[in-house]
């Protein structure tokens, strides 16, 4: 099989060397990749790409988070490709809509990987969410507004995140790669 060079694909390879604890992920991710824009829809039952976004405040030390109206947790913002395979700017369009901020920046770089369960819900059969995740940036604002998705948004602590051990694990993994990333800062 052909190496693809699309520029998800390179961005996923050069997560793997860099992260090298989620190359088993990324792997997993290029196969899926090899279905094209079919694994970027919802209507693939079996489990479809999204994107997210670690969206932090200027000081790099929070990170907004929604209270997800579906699932009823806290998580990080983020959402269905529908057909759009270019990740990045999913989660960037995703953290625009959920938040209400403006004036967001997208890094160019894969922060995070997680496959995780999407329960049944209505009449949506249960399904996996391959979700590919990038650090945003706020802007001059951080002043958010909740959107229908939520049940709330809040600024937490990402220290606070990364030792708390009631939050979602991929949280605190997040967490914990974003604090050595800028420790000293």
């Amino acid at each position: 099989m052909a190496m693809m060079t699309t520029p998800l694909a390179n961005a996923l390879r050069i997560h793997a060397r860099d992260v090298p604890e989620q190359s088993g992920l990324a792997d997993d991710y290029l196969k899926l990749l090899g279905e094209g824009v079919h694994a970027f829809v919802r209507e693939r039952r079996e489990g479809h790409f999204t994107g997210s976004a670690w969206l932090v405040s200027r000081d790099g030390k929070n990170v907004l988070l929604t209270h997800h109206r579906k699932l009823d947790r806290w998580l990080q913002l983020g959402g269905h490709a529908d057909g759009d395979m270019d990740l990045r700017a999913v989660a960037l369009k995703e953290a625009e809509e959920e938040s209400g901020l403006a004036g967001l920046s997208v890094d160019e770089a894969i922060f995070d990987l997680d496959t995780h369960w999407i329960p049944e819900r209505g009449d949506v059969p249960g399904h996996w969410h391959h979700d590919v995740r990038y650090v945003v940036h706020a802007g001059d604002d951080e002043a958010f507004a909740v959107s229908d998705e939520s049940n709330a948004l809040a600024w937490r602590g990402i220290a606070e995140i990364a030792n708390d051990p009631s939050a979602d694990a991929s949280l605190r993994r997040m967490a914990q790669r974003w604090s050595e990333q800028h420790a000293g800062a």
